[in-house]
Parts: C-alpha cells; sequence; structure tokens
C-alpha cells in the first residue's frame, strides 16, 4: 500500500454570518485555498489529478460541482477534473479521507481534498431536509441536530454550566493562540469586495475570545423551552463562511516535486450510529479508526472533536477518558465557527499545522454528522 502524505493545509479566515464574505461567491471563497496551495508549494496545476471538494448545501451558487469549480476559478485551467461530496458536516474531512485512500490504492498521486460552505448565501436547510414516509416504517422519529445535542445533554446528565464551562474554554484557547501565531501559517488572507470597497480579511469573525460564564448564563436556549434544555448559541458551533484545502500526495510524489510533507494520514473511519440521538458518532469512529491503526488512545498526542455543540465534546471526553487538555487546543468551533463543508478538512489542516509547531507526533480528528454518522483521521508528523 502506499503513503499518502499532506503536504500543505490552509484554510481561509472564516467570516461571520452577513460578515466580510457576504458579498463573495462560494466559488471565489472555495478558490481561495487551491490558489494559496499553488503559491506556496509552487507546483504547476496540471500535476493535480483530482480535486475533492466537500459541500453541505450544493446549491444555487454553491451547485453544479463546485468541486469542478473551484480549480477553474482558482485559473487552474480546463485539466484539472473536481467532484463535490456530501457527508453532511464530516464532508471536508471524507473528502481528505477519500484523497488519501485514492493514493494508497496506487490510483492517483497528487490531489487537493478539501471543502467549503457560504452559509450566508446558500443558509443551512435550504437545500431541504424532508425524508420519505417510507423512513418512520423503519425508524420512529425524525430530529434534528439541536435535539440530539440535548439528548446527549440528558442521557449523560451534563449540566448547562459543564457545558458553557467548555465553551468558555474554547473561546479563550482560540484567543490566546491567535494572539501567539497559532493559526499564522494555516489562515490565508482572502481579498474580495465588500459593499462595492477592496477589502482583506484576514482573521476570523465569530470569536468572542473575552466570552464568560456569566454572558453566557444569560442567553435564551436555542432547541428547548428555558427550563427543559442546555444548549444556545454560546455553546453550540457559529454559522460562518469559509473553506479549506489539503494538498495530498503519495510519498514517492511528494519527493519527486520536491516537497516536504508535514504528515501521512495512518488510518481513517466511518461509521452509522442511531439516527435520532445522531450526534454519538465520534465515540465509535474513534474506537474504530483506533482498532484499524492497531493503536491506542495513549499513542495519540493531540486530538480535535468538532464543537457541533457542547454536549457532543462532553460525551465523547466522558466515554474516552482522554485529558481535556488535549483536546481542542487552539480553540473550536463554538470560537471560530462550522462552515459545514468545510470544518472537517479544517480540524485536519489544525492538527497538521500544530503537530508540526510542537513536534509531538500523532493526532486524531473525529466528528459528528447529521442523520447518525461519525468520521474519524488518524496523521502522524513526519
Amino acid at each position: 500500500m502506499h503513503e499518502a502524505v499532506i503536504v500543505d493545509a490552509v484554510r481561509t479566515p472564516f467570516g461571520k454570518r452577513d460578515g466580510s464574505f457576504r458579498d463573495t461567491h462560494p466559488q471565489d471563497l472555495a478558490a481561495k485555498p487551491l490558489e494559496a496551495l499553488e503559491e506556496r508549494n509552487e507546483f504547476d496545476p496540471g500535476v493535480v489529478e483530482d480535486v475533492i471538494y466537500g459541500c453541505v448545501t450544493p446549491i444555487g451558487e454553491q451547485g453544479a460541482n463546485i468541486g469542478r469549480l473551484a480549480p477553474m476559478v482558482a485559473g487552474w485551467g480546463d485539466g484539472v477534473p473536481g467532484v463535490q461530496l456530501n457527508r453532511m458536516c464530516g464532508s471536508g474531512q471524507q473528502a481528505v479521507n477519500f484523497a488519501a485512500a485514492n493514493v494508497m490504492a496506487g490510483q492517483h498521486d497528487v490531489l487537493v481534498a478539501g471543502g467549503v460552505e457560504h452559509m450566508t448565501r446558500e443558509p443551512m436547510g435550504s437545500d431541504g431536509d424532508g425524508v420519505t414516509d417510507t423512513y418512520f416504517e423503519y425508524f420512529d422519529e425524525l430530529t434534528h441536530q439541536g435535539e440530539g445535542a440535548e439528548r446527549i445533554a440528558e442521557n449523560y446528565g451534563f449540566s448547562r454550566e459543564e457545558l458553557d464551562e467548555l465553551a468558555v474554554d474554547s473561546q479563550r484557547r482560540w484567543g490566546e493562540a491567535w494572539d501567539a501565531g497559532h493559526y499564522d501559517d494555516q489562515v490565508v488572507p482572502v481579498e474580495t469586495a465588500l459593499d462595492g470597497e477592496e477589502i482583506v480579511v484576514e482573521q476570523d469573525e465569530h470569536p468572542r475570545p473575552e466570552t464568560d460564564l456569566e454572558t453566557l448564563a444569560g442567553l435564551p436556549l436555542a432547541f428547548r423551552e428555558e427550563g427543559n434544555g442546555v444548549h444556545h448559541p454560546g455553546n453550540s458551533s457559529g454559522i460562518v463562511d469559509g473553506s479549506s484545502a489539503l494538498l495530498i500526495a503519495s510519498r514517492e510524489a511528494a519527493e519527486e516535486h520536491g516537497w516536504e510533507p508535514m504528515a501521512r494520514i495512518v488510518q481513517t473511519e466511518v461509521v452509522g450510529v442511531d439516527p435520532i440521538t445522531m450526534l454519538t458518532g465520534p465515540i465509535p469512529a474513534t474506537e474504530g479508526v483506533l482498532e484499524k491503526a492497531d493503536m491506542e488512545l495513549e499513542e495519540i498526542d493531540l486530538f480535535e472533536v468538532n464543537e457541533a455543540f457542547a454536549s457532543v465534546v462532553a460525551a465523547w471526553l466522558e466515554e474516552t477518558g482522554v485529558s481535556w487538555e488535549q483536546v481542542n487546543v487552539n480553540g473550536g468551533a463554538i470560537a471560530h465557527g462550522h462552515p459545514l463543508g468545510g470544518t472537517g478538512a479544517m480540524l485536519l489542516t489544525k492538527l497538521a499545522h500544530e503537530l508540526e509547531r510542537t513536534e509531538q507526533d500523532t493526532a486524531l480528528s473525529t466528528m459528528c454528522i447529521g442523520f447518525g454518522q461519525g468520521v474519524a483521521t488518524i496523521i502522524e508528523r513526519v
């Protein structure tokens, strides 16, 4: 089996809803990481054998196969193919996993994988969320993700204050990491237009690093009536616009092109779980990817568990016993936001750069997914 390596990994800043990217077309946003990868790694786009891009709402301006359109808009010509996939919130990570599998199987040597979501211009759910009546022959209920998060909190007995503490930590960690320059090598500035004026977007717009427990305690619940739930906007992921992409290659191709890899992709996993509670997938996905890699939790140095909702991360922590100090060390989606199709690629981008910065060895990323799935990836610094 061939070895798949991460040569480079970048993302755009994440713009808040109706923020600095509100006038930016999703195809232009999707192209930005591709342009950055080309500039940073000095390759002829013709060497890229495929582009795999995740997008959760592939309609309207994000329709017509944004995986193909992104390299075209990036100026890569007509010879670079591309495909868009949708594994809901896990789409960007699945794009990377599919690219890695392609390399491992010997089908391709150089690919770009990532994802995009412009949640301002193509809002979540605008592609429709109905199911056929036949669904109810097999499942008792159809729930939304917020309700799934509330049920997880109930099942584990998490209090609102416990989850708010996690949220405050996420915001604080993002602020400290940003100020310390931990994001400098992965977040690329984006030149765009806003209200007819040329601007440069350089920083995530959603974080509030000054957030405290008192502020969060005053927020209204988002998914249930007061007194009957624990989740609100402050301990749930932010709605943002952004994209991320990784340059994936075989070890041999990296050497041929003079690229120094950041990490190798050790193993990947995807699982299905109860679609009603819905968001427990990171737990069995973590177990599965470790088993496939013949590794133990203790061999992993860093973790990213997507902060779709605070209860998802809290449940994963309780089931695995991993220290919170190893998880989401530079802040998570509660702080910087969750651009659905792009988040998974962004999490692996964070881990690859953090392993390099800290000279640690191994990392694992995992995400919950709508309708009850989970995805996981293990990488190792090289």
